[in-house]
Order: structure tokens, then C-alpha cells, then sequence
């Protein structure tokens, strides 16, 4: 149980976690006893955890909706231009603690639930992930969306309300095992159903032209369901929608069964409808071409397009009666940015609405279309790329097929008066790529429906316009912009590492939460004896509670005086796990070779997910639980070096393992990550980076100095210079004894003992055909670990560099992102402006006309 505060930490508590009134702690105590009683039809004598976990986030949610009421009024009279974020994934993980945090409620409810005689920490837990996301897409879109609310922006994320989410990682005899996240099977309480918004959505079918103009007849209907999420700004009363669409059969659904009798199979068969937001497809950076995702990337673009002109025809004019009829206005009105090309087909479809139901000429609808959309692109892995076979598209939507050919068309016409006699740029720029299967390329179509296009890192976004997509480039350069990603200080500092935000604020203040480039600051603590004990106090303390969650978890004593070297992200290739994995054999060697040489105690942790169909990343999972077996049981090393890997890295557990981390490993080969945001909030919550000069990682090496990171490894350029004289994975295996030692190792079944040829596949990728280089990284990457674990020796220098990060970290705000996107791309302003919350007088226009404002 939370115990109750001292009088000293009482003066020391500051209010970035809020302020503990009398009247407010009794007001919650109140309602979550209401709720306990009305709500779950519980008392004290039969409730459980859950219950308690449900009667205070219903409690909370309380103090949300007057602010979330509010503020869709103050949209309705402002008509403001509204931001919509499309994104097949938001990785949202738990919701409770970050309420509390942005409404300024977590010391009431910490309180009011002590005197109650509960533990806040143990009802928290019991709150299920929302893992509606992969890895770094999703959580990108989950920190963008409290960004935006806290800039008070008008904004809304529309996504897809998968039934199961992102499966839960079992790791049994070192294999990743998939379960079913079934999230949603005790209840939601942050969303609110709105089957008075329910749309229907078109599949299949054929098209007909009529003098009147063209109508898609004959389609198969599915009903999209609204799912809406409040999500909070911090400490504005700012509340914006998180509206996610559900399917449902409509009740006609293949009513030609029932006509011939069989009503059973008519009622079992709109199954096949609702599996449109059945599940997540479970692939990071890897496209699956089926057909149940292109029905899913249409459902969420039909839904929400719907929905947004329904909103720009009925806002802003005070009446239900009077509604917008023109689209002159619409691009100063509405901002769409497609989250990869999965909301690709938004583009085709805005064009289907003005042309064939609004009756707009091409010309007027293709401007108006190209104005609203902007697009980021995400990966330049070539597997990662949409590619739709034109059959697959013709049979699902042959009206947007039709569009996309006529889009295409006038496309390469231009291309073609540009640069005459050019064949082969017009083909490698075509939407339609013609070798073998004919497919349509969705980023194509994104860079050319789009006003703006960005990637995602300073690095990044110069391969995306100087090598992936130069010919687009060369003919619109204006259109092309760097936008480097963020993290939200609110979840992935306060929320998940309280000890240091409250550091930091004694220091410099509270404002630093909503402006973290405030955190530069802190350079002038960096020799300061007593900031440097309290920041190595704090990480102390994190890796306290991180080593007793890790011995309930997986029955290890832990060294709390070894380094903590974390390894967490989606499990590829080209994330590189498998050079993590032949240092940790090296170091193992070292350690049986000299038992008595002094060795900086490690404990390796990594984590992540293998798609379920990735048969070499699944090998890698194993490759390092054989390995961990080995070393951890080897009395030779004892507590000198363990490894462990982290079942089901998620969201709720990135927030333990972070605070807690001393290395962040980052190590991807250069030119493959295009941000990552993982480094980010390890810089943050004070670790130190191991990194190659890839993604972010150059920007945090700018930002902090590289001497104060551990870069290693080859550069793009040298990373190209490879490719072009080819890589020879034999060369460096010859030159190098220690990896030849540990490849022999794998190779001969030292780690698997009973199946010696258990990794002939890995042993084979790594020889053969390995796209990533990870042998050509192994020496520079070994020597950088042995600088790591020198500065590691002297925790005072080792702590003054962790500050030094800490005080750069401030640039990689989500809120500094979102700013630029807001001026650079959307066209609007981030205010400062505080709603009056719902116990004071409203400060905006009559009530009155605000009537239908927070239906939408």
C-alpha cells in the first residue's frame, strides 16, 4: 500500500503531479464509492482489484468529460481549422495514470484511495494495454495525440478499434509463443459508443457511367461503428477525440440466405463483415498484401472522410439547419496527414466524394484534394512498401481504381511535357508498376495527392529525397520537409519516472513539462556535487524497483551495482539484436578465459516482439535465450553477467524498464531506422546511448555532443561504398578471433547442446546473405562497449554525462514536432488559451447555439 507522506516530502511535492485540496480528496473519495455502488453494483465485501481499478478510472473520467463537452462546443463556435491524424495504429497503452497527470489529479487520487485503504500502484496495473500498434508507428501517433491537445489544437486521431490488439509474447523454451490480446474483454471505461454516428461503407461491386456522372452500384455494405476516447491536453482543459471505427453487419446483410430458408447462416455470415476490425495485422516494416488489410485501410479512410465533411458542412455557423455547400473552403478548414500510406486510399476516396457525389469538376477536385493531404513516410525499407496488385484493388474498389488510373495518367502527362523523351523516369514515377504483377505503389500515390511529404529524422528524410524518391524531388522540391519525431514528456517522464521530473523541477522549475527545451538549464548542475548524487540516486532507485519486478517475474537474483544494458524494440533484422548477441558471447568468453580479471558487471536486457510470420526473427529470440541459459548458469561467471529477455515488451512495461536503463542500445545499421523514439526516451530518463550514426541517433549526437554518446560503426556513406563493392561477411569472420570464436560457437551447438544445428539458419543469413552487415560492425561496436564499461567504472563522470544528455534531450519533445507540423504543413497555430473548466462560467459565445457541438 502507497505510504502516506512525510511533512518534508509534503513541502517538496510540487504540483506538476497536482495539488492535494481537502475538497478534492473527499469529492473523489465520493465518486469512486458512487461508482463502486452505481456503476459496477459492487460493495466493499464482494468488489475485487478490478472493480476498485474500474470505480477510479470511472471516477477520473468524471473530470474529463465537462472539459471534453467544452471543448467540442468551443470547436462548434470557433470553427477553427481542424487537424485530422489518420492511422491504421494507436499504440495508446494504459490511460488512467496519464488522465491523472494532465487533469493535475494524481496526489488527490494517490490520497483519496490511501484513506480509502487501497494501493493506487496495485489498481493501475490492472488496467489492460491499449495496443492497438505495432511499435514506434503507433506510439509516434499516441504521443502526437497528446501533443496536439496539450498545444490546444483542434485535432482528432481516427483509427480502427481492433478487437485484439497487438498478440501477447509468451516465451516458452526460448520460442516466442503468440496469444490473443483480447484487451477489451472486461470493458473499456475511457470510450463512449456513438451508434448515432454509425456510416456506411462500400465494397465490391461495379461501376456504371451515366449522363448524370458515375455511380458505384451493387457494393456490399459494411456499418463503421464510432468508438470515441477523450484525450486530455496537459493542464489546459483541453480535451480532443481519439474516435475509433468498429464494424458491424448491417441488419440486411445477406438477406438472400434468409429468403432461402437458411436464417442461421444469414446471421453467422455477418461474422465476415465484422472481422474488419477483428485484429491487428501484427508486421513492423513489413508489408502483407491480404485482403482483409486493404478492406481495413478502406474502412478507416470511408469512415472518417465521411465524418469530416460531415463536421466542415456543420460547423461553425451556429445552426443545425445551415450547413456549408461549397468546398472552396475546405483546405483552410480541414488538414489530413496520412501516418504512412496505410491511409493511402483517402486520396482516391476524397476524389470518389467531389466527383461523383458532390459533383465537382476534376481540376477543382484534384486542388482541394492535394491541399488537404499531407503524408509521412516512415520506412525506406523496400519490403516495408505498400504495393496493391491492381486485381485485388479492381475486385474490392474498382471506382478507386478507376480514379487512381485517371490520377496516374494526368500524373505522367506532366512528367512527360517536364521532361520529354524520358521514358524510363515516367516509369520508375508511375503509380503503376508493371514488371510481373501489375501494382499500384501507395507511396507514389501519397507523394502526389499530398501538398507536403516528410520524413521522420534529419537523416531520413535526406535519404527519402535523395535516394528513394530523387525523381519526385527533382520535380517538387517545395514539397519535401524534415519533421524529427518526439516523445510526450508527460507520459515518458513524469508518468513513468517521477523521481526525476520532480529533480529536474526543484531545479529549473515546473515549466519545463509543456516547453522542454527548458531542460538546457540543467547544463549548469553538471559539476554540481549534489544534482549529480540525487540524478545517480534516482537511477538507483528506478533499477531497485525495475530488479523486484524482474525476481517476481522470472525467479533471477539480480547485481543492483551492474550496468543495466537495454536492448527493447520490435524484433528485425535490421534492429540488429544479433550483435547485441555476439557481444554478450564475447563477453561471456572473456569472463571464462580470465575469472579473476576485474569485469564491470553487466545484466543484458532485450525485449521485444518477432512478427508471427518472421521466421529469422523468431530465430534471433531463440538465439538469445540459448545464449542467456548458458551464461546464466555458468558458476564461472556468477553475477558478473546475465541475460534476460523481456516477455511481451508493451507500453505499461517500456515505462518500467526505461527509468531503470543505464545503456540504450541503438544499433541499427545506418540508412535502415528512419527515427526511432525508443533512444529518445532512454535520453530523457538518463541513459546513456550505444549507437550507430543512424535515425535520430545523429540528432541526439548533435544535440549532446558526440563525445558524450557511444557512437560507433559505419557511416551511410560507407554503409553505400559497401554495397556497391560487395560485402564479405567471410573476411571479417577470418580476421576477427573473437567473433570467429562465437560464431563457431553458435554454429557447433555449444548454446544448443542437444539440436548442435538448431541455428544453421542464422549461421547461414549471417555468411550469406546478410543485408544488415552485422559482422562489418562487430569490432567497432566491441571496443565502443569496452569505453562504455570504463566510464561505467566512475560513477561521478559516468552521471555528468547522463546530465548532459538530459539537458539536450529537449528538442526531441513530440510537442516541438507538432509545432512544426501545425506551421509548416497544417497551417495552423498552436494556442496557449486555457477553456474554462466546467465548474466556471463559460468564457465563449451563447450556449445556445452550441447545442449540437459536443455531439461531434
Amino acid at each position: 500500500m502507497a505510504k502516506p507522506l512525510t511533512d518534508q516530502e509534503k513541502r517538496k511535492q510540487i504540483s506538476i503531479r497536482g495539488i492535494v485540496g481537502v475538497e478534492n480528496v473527499a469529492e473523489l473519495k465520493k465518486g469512486f464509492n458512487r461508482h463502486l455502488h452505481f456503476t459496477l453494483v459492487k460493495d466493499r465485501n464482494v468488489a475485487t482489484t478490478r472493480d476498485y481499478y474500474f470505480a477510479l478510472a470511472h471516477t477520473v473520467r468524471d473530470h474529463l468529460v465537462g472539459r471534453w463537452i467544452r471543448t467540442q462546443q468551443y470547436y462548434y463556435e470557433k470553427d477553427p481549422k481542424r487537424t485530422y491524424y489518420l492511422s491504421l495504429e494507436f499504440y495508446m497503452g494504459r490511460t488512467l495514470q496519464n488522465t491523472m497527470i494532465n487533469l493535475g489529479l494524481q496526489n488527490a487520487c494517490d490520497e483519496a484511495i490511501y484513506q480509502i485503504g487501497l494501493d493506487i500502484e496495485e489498481l493501475e496495473e490492472m488496467e489492460e494495454d491499449a495496443g492497438l500498434g505495432n511499435g514506434g508507428l503507433g506510439r509516434l501517433a499516441a504521443c502526437f495525440l497528446d501533443s496536439m491537445a496539450t498545444l490546444g489544437l483542434a485535432a482528432y486521431g481516427y483509427g480502427i478499434r481492433y478487437e485484439y490488439g497487438i498478440f501477447n509474447q509468451k516465451i516458452k523454451d526460448g520460442w516466442q509463443v503468440e496469444e490473443a490480446d483480447d484487451w477489451l474483454r472486461h470493458g473499456n471505461p475511457w470510450e463512449k459508443d456513438r451508434p448515432e454516428y454509425m456510416l456506411p461503407i462500400h465494397f465490391y461491386g461495379r461501376v456504371e457511367h451515366h449522363k448524370t456522372g458515375v455511380r458505384w452500384v451493387d457494393t456490399q455494405v459494411v456499418l463503421a461503428m464510432p468508438y470515441d476516447t477523450p484525450v486530455p491536453g496537459y493542464m489546459n482543459n483541453t480535451v480532443n477525440t481519439m474516435r475509433l471505427w468498429s464494424a458491424r453487419a448491417p441488419n440486411d446483410f445477406n438477406l438472400q440466405d434468409f429468403n432461402v430458408g437458411d436464417y442461421i447462416e444469414a446471421v453467422l455470415d455477418r461474422n465476415l463483415a465484422e472481422n474488419i476490425s477483428r485484429v491487428l495485422y501484427p508486421n513492423d516494416n513489413f508489408f502483407e498484401g491480404k485482403e482483409l488489410r486493404l478492406k481495413q485501410e478502406y474502412f478507416v479512410v470511408a469512415a472518417s472522410l465521411q465524418d469530416i465533411i460531415r463536421r466542415f458542412k456543420a460547423s461553425g455557423l451556429g445552426f443545425k439547419d445551415r450547413i456549408r455547400t461549397g468546398f472552396d473552403s475546405f483546405p483552410e478548414k480541414v488538414a489530413i496527414q496520412l501516418n504512412d500510406t496505410h491511409p493511402a486510399l483517402g486520396i482516391p476516396e476524397l476524389m470518389r466524394i467531389f466527383l461523383d457525389i458532390e459533383k465537382l469538376p476534376w481540376e477543382k477536385a484534384w486542388e482541394i484534394t492535394k491541399k488537404t493531404f499531407a503524408y509521412t513516410n516512415h520506412t525506406v525499407l523496400p519490403e516495408a512498401l505498400e504495393r496493391w496488385p491492381v486485381d485485388l484493388v479492381e475486385k474490392l474498389l474498382p471506382r478507386h481504381l478507376a480514379i487512381i488510373y485517371e490520377i496516374n495518367q494526368r500524373h505522367l502527362d506532366r512528367i512527360a511535357a517536364l521532361y520529354p523523351k524520358d521514358l524510363d523516369r515516367a516509369r520508375r514515377m508511375s503509380l503503376i508498376e508493371e514488371d510481373g504483377i501489375k501494382r499500384i505503389n501507395m507511396a507514389h500515390l501519397c507523394i502526389v495527392g499530398s501538398h507536403a511529404v516528410n520524413g521522420v529524422a534529419k537523416i531520413h528524410s535526406d535519404i527519402v529525397k535523395n535516394q528513394v524518391f530523387k525523381d519526385f524531388n527533382d520535380m517538387e522540391p517545395d514539397k519535401f520537409q524534415n519533421k524529427t519525431n518526439g516523445i510526450t514528456p508527460r507520459r515518458w517522464l513524469l508518468l513513468c519516472n517521477p523521481g526525476l521530473a520532480e529533480l529536474i523541477a526543484e531545479k529549473i522549475g515546473e515549466t519545463y513539462v509543456k516547453d522542454l527545451s527548458q531542460l538546457t538549464k540543467l547544463k549548469k548542475f553538471v559539476d554540481d556535487d549534489v544534482f549529480i548524487r540525487d540524478v545517480s540516486k534516482v537511477k538507483e532507485e528506478n533499477k531497485l524497483k525495475f530488479i523486484q519486478y524482474l525476481e517476481k517475474e522470472y525467479k533471477m537474483k539480480l547485481n543492483p551495482a551492474s550496468m543495466f544494458d537495454v536492448h527493447v524494440k520490435r524484433i528485425h533484422e535490421y534492429k540488429r539484436q544479433l550483435l547485441n548477441c555476439l557481444h554478450i558471447i564475447t563477453m561471456y568468453n572473456r569472463i571464462r578465459e580470465n575469472p579473476t580479471k576485474e569485469f564491470v558487471p553487466r545484466t543484458v536486457i532485450i525485449g521485444g516482439k518477432a512478427a508471427p510470420g518472421y521466421h529469422m526473427a523468431k530465430m534471433i529470440i531463440k538465439v538469445i535465450t540459448a545464449v542467456g541459459d548458458i551464461v546464466n548458469n555458468d558458476p564461472l561467471v556468477g553475477n558478473k553477467l546475465k541475460v534476460i529477455y523481456l516477455e511481451n515488451y508493451r507500453v505499461s512495461l517500456a515505462e518500467k524498464v526505461i527509468p531503470a536503463t543505464d545503456l540504450s542500445e541503438q544499433i541499427s545499421t545506418a540508412g535502415t531506422e528512419a527515427s526511432g523514439t525508443g533512444n529518445m526516451k532512454f535520453m530523457l530518463n538518463g541513459a546513456l546511448t550505444i549507437g550507430t550514426m543512424d535515425g535520430a541517433n545523429v540528432e541526439m549526437a548533435e544535440e549532446a555532443g558526440e563525445e558524450n554518446l557511444f557512437i560507433f560503426g559505419m557511416r551511410v556513406e560507407e554503409v553505400a561504398e559497401m554495397d556497391k563493392k560487395g560485402y564479405n561477411a567471410r573476411d571479417y569472420y577470418e580476421k576477427l578471433p573473437e567473433l570467429k570464436k562465437a560464431m563457431d560457437q553458435i554454429q557447433n551447438g555449444f548454446f544448443s547442446p542437444t539440436k548442435p544445428d538448431l541455428f544453421k539458419d542464422i549461421v547461414n543469413m549471417l555468411f550469406n546473405y546478410d543485408r544488415f552487415k552485422v559482422f562489418a560492425d562487430y569490432e567497432a561496436y566491441v571496443k565502443s562497449q569496452e569505453k562504455v564499461s570504463a566510464l561505467y567504472k566512475n560513477p561521478k563522470e559516468w552521471t555528468k554525462v547522463v546530465i548532459k544528455n538530459i539537458a539536450a534531450s529537449g528538442m526531441f519533445s513530440s510537442d516541438r514536432t507538432i509545432k512544426e507540423y501545425a506551421r509548416d504543413i497544417w497551417g495552423v497555430e498552436p494556442t496557449d488559451l486555457k477553456i474554462a473548466p466546467p465548474n466556471e462560467p463559460r468564457n465563449v459565445v451563447d450556449v445556445k447555439a452550441a447545442a449540437p457541438a459536443a455531439k461531434g
